[in-house]
């Protein structure tokens, strides 16, 4: 399909008003800005039309990698934005419960091909994985599904073709 034809999906849009009001929200729009880029945001129809919105706005994307090894994160660490996770045969621990998180909506992609994964949200968080493939593996989400206002919101997608996701609430 051409990229200028191809239409926005609410993801693509939702991503790019959340771009927009972050940029805002640290002092690099001014509110005129801000009002002209979110409106041409919620009317875009193509992904074109809304590629200008963004283009000169960071969205950082933090990516681990691994073959075979773990990858862990836990205690009082910084949590990006977006976080893309990429293992062979390894596993992966993110524990956000007493993490730095500046973000009111995180996205996790998860590519493991024959690993697991363990997430741990911190109290009153909630999830979506619904963005997870597998052939052979599982997914278990065990927390709220639905973004709570005040509470972070973790988004998570990606491939698990042989490998595991379990997604919980810290323990107290």
């Amino acid at each position: 399909m051409n990229q200028a034809m191809a239409h926005v999906s609410d993801g693509e849009r939702d991503r790019a008003v959340e771009l927009v009001q972050q940029a805002y929200a640290d002092g690099r729009l001014s509110p005129a800005e801000l009002e002209q880029r979110l409106e041409v945001a919620l009317t875009a129809t193509s992904s074109h039309e809304l590629e200008p919105v963004v283009a000169d706005l960071p969205d950082e994307v933090v990516q681990l990698a691994s073959t075979g090894g773990r990858i862990t994160r836990a205690g009082d660490w910084h949590v990006p934005r977006r976080l893309r996770i990429e293992s062979e045969y390894g596993r992966v621990r993110l524990d956000l419960s007493r993490a730095h998180i500046p973000h009111a909506r995180i996205d996790i992609e998860l590519w493991l091909a024959y690993g697991g994964a363990t997430i741990i949200l911190p109290a009153g968080a909630s999830a979506n994985a619904d963005g997870v493939r597998t052939e052979w593996g599982r997914v278990a989400c065990k927390a709220a599904g639905r973004q709570r206002p005040g509470k972070l919101h973790v988004h998570i997608t990606g491939e698990l073709p042989y490998g595991r996701l379990t997604v919980r609430s810290a323990r107290r």
